[in-house]
């Protein structure tokens, strides 16, 4: 299969540095003493994939857009100009920047109309680390509208290296994204061409018996469920790219024999999530999402839909290695070399049986029918974690109860702390909106996913990271805020607590209030969850060595608790980063309050 190739005069891929092959780096329009701007061109571009001729939205004329380096502590301005016959925006993934600049329409500012420019800027870079940005409007960003972005430290960083190299991971596919997501609400199996055989079921019987294996076929169609429901998009539909190159393009890196390399994983697809190795190379990682982390040694990282892990790997032999990114639910990948020269080609790997989900991925761990149809849910251990308070839930609806469930400080578990397991509450269901509950949620940040752990090599988990320093503020939370992650895969309904984004309030957090925002996965899928504008402390078992991220993927039945402070003031969208479970409503807005004196108002204010 080819790469992707610009097919209008003079608008081939530019090369960049060895460090920045296959990406086009984006040269500064004007640069004044510390203050730096950036000019971007949002339009329609023609060319080609796996031989097959189509048209993408792209910035500056490339897929993935340019590369943008800036530097911690300078002042810039990120100008784009829409040259679409729609609107468009801008959003820079993980970024601090004010409110105003975000990028997400009908939440920061109108968005751009066709022919407009907006400036996201002057601003001044509070950070460092690998970070990317992409359209808010529509599904553009399945048509192509993405691209990476670098901040480099102002005081130099802790980790050795000779060179570095940007892979971008992303999925394209020729059907229009628009007639997916019908497709999709058609049926939730519409794109599951991995659907469990007749050979599979009989395989089934001879390891677990016939009526064993029967009853768990019941068990998954009664919940309306497929057990190989891992992905709402996969391959063959998704060609997935590395730097906008399908795997037979063979996207290289160079390197030098006993260098060290750092490779920048960004995961800027629309819809999946990827199993990276690079087959006969430790990986240290060194950096997630865009933090500085403990370095921890491993061979194998999953990497959730928008999120990103920098990785320092050591290739001592004049030969070449794969960078190998699986989809996770193995049905292709995306690929590239790392080599001493080009024209080199690692072997590729072969790729793993595709996983199926258990009950145990649902939280029903040992459980019969039998147990989970008698089970007294009002003696469960546990439970005592849904006490908070003497808060009168009984007739608030399943949204709000979200938004207040929550104690005197005294009442929450201290901070950095790992949730406990809770049993499911019958009388905490959320309606049509929400099929097939786990029997019981916990926290599952020590496993590494399904599908992983059954190699002989090392799989990082999010218990591993730990921040690179200690904290200089970390106090308990004032408030906690509860969050079931909701859906119904037979109608293709997401949502949270049961509410889609539409019918949604905002979740208010007041000035300076120090929240514990705790996730529910009561679905069978992935959810990689992003908060906008700030970064939040993953409690991870780690206390004051919490480290940060702004994306986190929320396992089936997984219970995972963050810690996000009132500093950065307005709205800010908050949703799972797998575009059509954003669209289909798993979203919300946090809205941070301004200073009890201050009288600011903010774009969401003059349109909620």
């Amino acid at each position: 299969m080819a790469g992707i190739q610009t097919i209008l005069p003079g608008w081939a891929h530019a090369h960049g540095t060895a460090a920045q092959s296959g990406l086009t780096a984006l040269e500064p329009t004007r640069r004044v003493d510390n203050r730096v701007e950036y000019d971007i061109t949002i339009e329609k571009t023609p060319f080609e994939i796996a031989d097959e001729r189509t048209t993408a939205i792209t910035m500056n004329g490339t897929v993935p857009g340019p590369l943008i380096r800036l530097q911690e502590g300078e002042e810039v301005i990120l100008r784009y100009h829409n040259a679409l016959d729609e609107e468009t925006s801008i959003h820079w993934h993980g970024l601090l920047l004010p409110n105003r600049f975000d990028g997400v329409p009908q939440v920061n500012y109108p968005g751009v109309a066709p022919g407009e420019t907006f400036e996201a800027g002057p601003f001044e870079v509070r950070q460092y680390g690998t970070y990317w940005y992409h359209s808010h409007s529509g599904l553009q960003e399945q048509l192509g509208h993405y691209g990476p972005l670098v901040i480099d430290p102002a005081e130099g960083t802790p980790y050795e290296y000779d060179r570095e190299h940007v892979v971008v991971l992303s999925d394209w596919a020729h059907d229009d994204p628009y007639q997916i997501l019908a497709n999709l609400k058609k049926g939730e199996h519409y794109y599951n061409f991995q659907q469990q055989t007749v050979g599979e079921f009989w395989s089934d019987v001879a390891e677990d018996g016939f009526f064993s294996t029967l009853k768990n076929r019941l068990r998954w169609d009664r919940m309306r469920m497929s057990a190989t429901d891992l992905s709402a998009v996969r391959a063959p539909t998704y060609t997935y790219l590395m730097n906008g190159q399908a795997p037979g393009a063979n996207w290289t890196g160079l390197f030098n024999p006993g260098e060290r390399v750092r490779l920048r994983v960004i995961n800027a697809s629309a819809a999946s999530i990827f199993d990276v190795r690079v087959p006969g190379l430790e990986m240290d990682v060194v950096q997630v999402s865009g933090q500085n982390v403990e370095p921890t040694a491993t061979d194998e990282f999953r990497i959730g839909t928008a999120e990103r892990y920098d990785v320092i790997v050591e290739p001592t032999e004049d030969r070449a290695y794969t960078v190998f990114a699986e989809s996770l639910d193995r049905s292709s990948y995306a690929r590239g070399t790392l080599a001493p020269r080009e024209g080199m080609e690692g072997p590729v790997p072969e790729q793993r049986e595709r996983p199926t989900l258990t009950m145990n991925a649902m939280g029903m761990d040992g459980m019969s029918d039998g147990d989970m149809g008698g089970m007294d849910h009002s003696n469960m251990e546990g439970m005592g974690e849904m006490d908070h308070g003497d808060m009168g839930h009984g007739d608030m609806s399943g949204d709000m109860k979200g938004q207040m469930s929550g104690g005197d400080a005294g009442d929450l578990r201290p901070p950095g702390t790992l949730p406990e397991p809770v049993m499911h509450d019958p009388d905490d269901d959320h309606g049509p909106a929400e099929a097939g509950l786990p029997m019981m949620t916990k926290s599952r940040l020590h496993e590494p996913g399904i599908g992983l752990g059954n190699d002989e090599w090392r799989v990082l988990t999010y218990d591993q990271l730990k921040a690179a320093d200690e904290k200089d503020e970390f106090r308990a939370p004032d408030r906690e805020i509860e969050m079931h992650l909701t859906g119904n895969m037979e109608r293709f309904m997401w949502g949270i607590n049961g509410v889609e984004f539409s019918d949604a309030d905002p979740i208010r957090i007041g000035h300076d209030e120090r929240v514990r925002l705790t996730m529910v996965n009561d679905t069978m899928m992935n959810h990689p969850m992003h908060l906008h504008g700030q970064f939040m402390e993953l409690e991870n078992g780690h206390g004051e060595r919490a480290p940060l991220i702004d994306t986190i993927t929320v396992k089936p039945a997984e219970r995972v608790s963050l810690l996000i402070d009132g500093h950065e003031k307005g709205p800010w969208f908050f949703h799972c980063h797998i575009l059509y479970h954003m669209d289909a409503g798993m979203a919300r807005v946090f809205y941070v309050e301004p200073a009890p004196e201050s009288d600011e108002e903010f774009y969401y204010d003059q349109v909620a």
